[in-house]
């Protein structure tokens, strides 16, 4: 007689959260990692302006300062609205339900709480300063993400 071996439901739920929760968790480290010396401004700068002087050669540090500042606050736009959409999504795990106020509301609770977080744990980063500003432009992409996918999620509702 042969033993059929079952899963157990609990692993099963457990490896379900580490799935969905994973990601999120994974590019906090990553952002945490960019809030390093390594992501300083001189450092992505130098770097920078590198590439953009190979194709605009006569480019000059002076007129690239305002492309470097507006590309570092592109990117603090978009690795929180990265982040909204992860927590969003691991808050959701895998519901059929498409959207619920308070996945929204957790996903960006926690950009908040991890932006203003950010910003403080790179006051203690030697090439680094914390702004409050900066906490803003993350905020701003985080909400801005969860206002995207609501208008998505909602269009597809309606049509």
């Amino acid at each position: 007689m042969s033993r059929i071996k079952t899963e157990n439901p609990k692993s099963e739920i457990q490896r379900s959260k580490l799935f969905y929760w994973l990601p999120p968790l994974a590019w906090m480290a990553a952002i945490f990692y960019f809030s390093t010396d390594s992501f300083s401004g001189e450092n992505t700068g130098s770097l920078l302006y590198d590439i953009f002087h190979f194709v605009f050669p006569s480019l000059t540090y002076e007129q690239f300062r305002p492309i470097h500042f507006v590309i570092r606050k592109a990117a603090h736009f978009t690795e929180y609205g990265l982040l909204a959409l992860l927590l969003f999504r691991a808050f959701r795990s895998g519901n059929a339900v498409r959207w619920q106020w308070r996945w929204a509301v957790g996903a960006w609770l926690l950009v908040v709480i991890y932006a203003l977080t950010d910003e403080y744990h790179q006051t203690f980063v030697a090439s680094r300063t914390g702004t409050i500003n900066d906490s803003v432009i993350d905020i701003l992409g985080g909400t801005t993400a969860l206002v995207v996918l609501w208008l998505m999620r909602r269009e597809k509702n309606d049509g």
